[in-house]
Parts: C-alpha cells; sequence; structure tokens
C-alpha cells in the first residue's frame, strides 16, 4: 500500500532561460531492503561489484539498482556497436533503409574490419555484396568490424559522416557525455561513453525495436561458411539473459552491456574495465542476481493519471495538465519503508500552442538525494493559443518577473 501525499510549487523564470514546476509527492512504500539495507543508489558499495564502473538498472521504470561511477566517460570499445545499431534501427524505422538492401565490403571495411584487420570479424570478401540484414547479425551476433563499416558506409556514404549521424542520435536521445568517433568501437583515445548512458541506449533499443532486439539474443551466425558464437556469455548462464553486446579494448578493458528477464521483470546492466573475460561474466551475472533477488517493481499512478500542471504562456487555458505514457512505476529494494520524493521538471512556461501527447516534462524520482528515475510526461490534451488579450497579459507578466529577478540580483 502506498500513501501519497501532494503538494504542488512553481517558479517561474523567463522564456529565454526556461522554467520549472516542481511536484512533490512523498509515499511510504512497503518496499525492499536490499542485501545491507543500502538503498536503490549505491555510492559506497565498492565490495559489491569488481567493475571500476558499473550501473544496474530496471528496465520498465528506468530505475537505477546500483550505480559506480557511472558518469565517468570511458572507452566503449564494442560497447559503441549499440550505437551503431540504433542509428540503423532509426533509419529503417523512418522508411529510408530497408533489410533486403545490399551494400559493398570495400577495401577500407575489408582491410580495417576484415580478416587482415585480426580483430572481430565478419569475413565479409573483398567486394562483394551484403543485405543489411546479414550485416546487422554480423555486427551484433559477431561484433564483426567489417560490418559496421560496410553499413556505415552504405548508410551515410562513408564513415566519417555516419559518425555525424552517430552523435546526433546520441544527443537527441539525451547521451550528453558520450562521443563517439567511429562505427565499431575500435580504439580512438576520444571516443568516450558513461555506463548510464549506454544503460540508457539499451532501454531505448529494447522498448523501440522489439523486432530487431532479437538480433542481441542470437546464439551464432554463419556468414562465408564461418560459424561463430555470439560473445555474450550471459546467454549460456540460464538465467533469462535475451541480448545486448560485450567489448573489450586494451585502454577501455573487458566491459558488457546485458540484459535479462526473469518473473516478467527486465533489467539491465552495464560494467565496463575488467580484467578477463571470465571476470566481465562472472561480474555481470551477479549483479543482475543482486537485482533480482533484492528488488520488486512497484506501480505509483494508474494509466491516465494527472501528476500535475504545467504552466503556459499565449494559451487559451493558463496551463496543461501532465501525464505519463501509461503505468508509472519504480523498482523498490524489498520490504523497505524509505520515502520517496517525486519531482515534475520542465522548462517553461511552454509556449502555445501545446498538442496532446507531446513531450513537456520529466517526473524525477529520488531516494533521499539520489534520483533513481526518469520519466516523461506529456501533455493529457491540446491547448490552442489564446486570443491577443491573453498573449498581451502573459507577455506583460512574463516582462514583469524578468524584471524582477534582475532587480532582486542586484540587491
Amino acid at each position: 500500500m502506498i500513501s501519497v501525499v501532494l503538494a504542488t510549487f512553481w517558479r517561474g523564470r523567463t522564456l529565454r532561460r526556461g522554467a520549472a514546476a516542481l511536484v512533490l509527492f512523498g509515499f511510504a512504500a512497503a518496499a525492499v531492503a536490499a542485501p545491507n539495507s543500502l538503498g536503490l543508489v549505491v555510492k559506497k558499495d565498492d565490495y559489491l561489484t569488481l567493475a571500476p564502473s558499473a550501473i544496474l538498472i530496471d528496465g520498465d521504470t528506468g530505475t537505477v539498482l546500483l550505480e559506480k561511477n557511472a558518469d565517468l566517460p570511458t572507452p566503449p570499445s564494442s560497447m559503441a556497436k549499440l550505437m551503431t545499431a540504433e542509428v540503423i534501427f532509426n533509419e529503417i524505422a523512418q522508411n529510408r533503409v530497408k533489410l533486403t538492401d545490399e551494400y559493398i565490403v570495400s577495401e577500407d571495411a575489408w582491410r580495417r574490419g576484415g580478416a587482415p584487420s585480426h580483430t572481430s570479424s565478419m569475413f565479409a570478401p573483398l567486394h562483394s555484396r551484403v543485405r543489411v540484414e546479414d550485416l546487422l547479425q554480423g555486427a551484433l551476433v559477431l561484433s564483426g568490424n567489417d560490418a559496421c563499416i560496410a553499413l556505415a558506409e552504405g548508410i551515410a556514404g562513408d564513415e566519417p559522416a555516419f559518425v555525424i549521424m552517430m552523435n546526433k542520435r546520441a544527443r537527441e536521445l539525451g547521451m550528453t557525455r558520450s562521443y563517439f568517433t567511429n562505427a565499431t568501437g575500435l580504439p580512438d583515445p576520444a571516443q568516450k561513453a558513461t555506463v548510464r548512458e549506454l544503460a540508457r541506449l539499451a532501454r531505448h533499443v529494447i522498448h523501440a525495436y522489439p523486432n530487431f532486439y532479437r538480433y542481441f539474443g542470437m546464439p551464432e551466425f554463419t556468414w562465408n561458411k564461418i560459424r561463430q558464437q555470439n560473445r555474450n556469455p550471459l546467454l549460456t548462464m540460464n538465467m533469462g539473459a535475451d541480448g545486448l553486446k560485450t567489448g573489450f579494448t586494451k585502454d577501455g578493458g573487458y566491459g558488457l552491456i546485458g540484459s535479462a528477464v526473469q518473473n516478467g521483470t527486465r533489467l539491465i546492466v552495464v560494467i565496463n574495465g575488467l580484467r578477463s573475460e571470465k571476470e566481465r561474466a562472472e561480474e555481470a551475472k551477479k549483479l543482475l542476481d543482486y537485482g533480482f533477488h533484492g528488488f520488486e517493481s512497484r506501480k505509483l499512478f494508474a494509466e491516465g493519471t494527472v501528476l500535475g500542471y504545467a504552466k503556459l504562456f499565449g494559451g487559451a487555458s493558463g496551463s496543461v495538465a501532465l501525464v505519463g505514457d501509461g503505468p508509472i512505476g519504480v523498482a523498490l529494494p524489498k520490504n523497505s519503508t524509505e520515502r520517496v520524493v517525486a519531482k515534475i521538471v520542465y522548462s517553461g512556461p511552454v509556449p502555445a500552442p501545446v498538442a496532446r501527447g507531446q513531450e513537456i516534462a520529466s517526473l524525477n524520482l529520488y531516494r533521499g538525494d539520489n534520483l533513481v528515475a526518469e520519466v516523461p510526461l506529456y501533455a493529457a490534451e491540446s491547448v490552442g493559443r489564446g486570443n491577443l488579450p491573453q498573449r498581451a497579459l502573459d507577455a506583460a507578466t512574463e516582462l514583469v518577473i524578468g524584471l524582477f529577478r534582475v532587480g532582486s540580483k542586484k540587491i
């Protein structure tokens, strides 16, 4: 049983600077004590994992169950291929690329990523034509660098142009600390990613592209009469693992993005900087076991619940109701009674018109000072532009607020 206490606060700023509205929900949650009674976001449990960087999240709610150096940019190695895959999946979803399209394996793709490179390879013959679907399987099942380069060249003309697409998509998905310099994850000092943003990317790929996610869990793939196994060690551990990506470079160490489902609950783990394949597999499994045994999902708000209101500028109405996309929940430690705080945050006042379903705000969930989940909130209804007197009044109000703030700073 969860009791909810609601209080609403609004803080306005100029449209140029943006504004924020906060809605606080305090509730005692019959929820979970993780092993050793620690909170959802763990900052002092270095002993829980040997990984220098790690994060464990609930795949459905996005709740952070554990993190360690989660915002530290590190070499992503072949885990960067997940960003490559997202760009391609998005191009297919936008009908700009088809799975049946064929791309040529160039000499560059063959030399830097194929047999002569002595790196992970699909072993596609030089100048051969390969379907996009086969190249995707070569990239995601076999971690083939030749497949990634061929895809990048086929879609964007050359790899540097594709990298621009990668970074553009990364920013669109809220990945502000990660930066990609190639489509393969091959070593480059400038190429960095955080485990938090890789987890966010993995969750996005799982939810946005369910038809393509199956590639990550394929146990093997054969091309050019060469049969190779999937490199993800979690797939053979009989723990519900169904995909994503491993990586290794000398500078970055051994890393893994993995996901597993048990009893209807999906968890996503990202670790990086391990010393061996064995250590990588053991640490990933340990964290997933920790999550499945120590946490449970709890529904906070039913679908369609109005969680708050965002102030509008120049609208026929002064505000718009905010709702989630379906029910809103959070993963909590079992048997805990700790307090959770929810804040609605948005930039505003929001200029009208506003369309129903337009993303307006974020519901940020905290335990203590730790942000454990961010849930997008949307306009519950459409609101058109107001008449001239209404817009003039809003403009005058914002001008007065702006002058007041400037005056307050001078005092």
